[in-house]
């Protein structure tokens, strides 16, 4: 999702709310094994989050990111093909949580909504991770 400023812009009249969702929640915020390019580009985006909040916090901007574990997809058992995985094996890996199952992209939709919504008002910088417990 780009950023783009709008310089000498009118200031907000209203809490204005940004959210990035991303995948792979908990590899933004804790390793991986055979990843360090995506784990890097992950911190990266949670890292960007935060310093978006502090620049536009003023303005009556909040920027979070939403940080999905394994959600039922087709891009989930894609990836099993893409890595010469049986998908059986690799999505019953991917459910392997405290929660014992996989997300619903329902469930990140929520997220996202909350987010984006009034009752999260006093919520700015922050990775919200929807993952069943997967990095606990």
């Amino acid at each position: 999702m780009p950023v783009r400023a709008v310089p000498g812009g009118p200031p907000a009249r209203r809490w204005t709310s940004a959210v990035r969702p991303r995948g792979e929640g908990g590899w933004g915020l804790k390793g991986g094994g055979q990843a360090i390019s995506y784990c890097a580009s992950k911190g990266a985006v949670v890292n960007m989050t935060r310093a978006l909040a502090i620049d536009h916090g003023p303005q009556g901007i909040r920027v979070n990111s939403v940080n999905p574990g394994d959600v039922d997809t087709g891009m989930l058992r894609d990836e099993a093909r893409q890595l010469g995985q049986d998908q059986a094996g690799f999505l019953a890996e991917a459910a392997e949580r405290p929660l014992n199952r996989m997300g619903q992209p329902s469930e990140i939709a929520a997220a996202v909504v909350w987010l984006a919504s009034d009752e999260s008002s006093y919520v700015t910088g922050s990775a919200l991770v929807v993952d069943g417990g997967g990095i606990a």
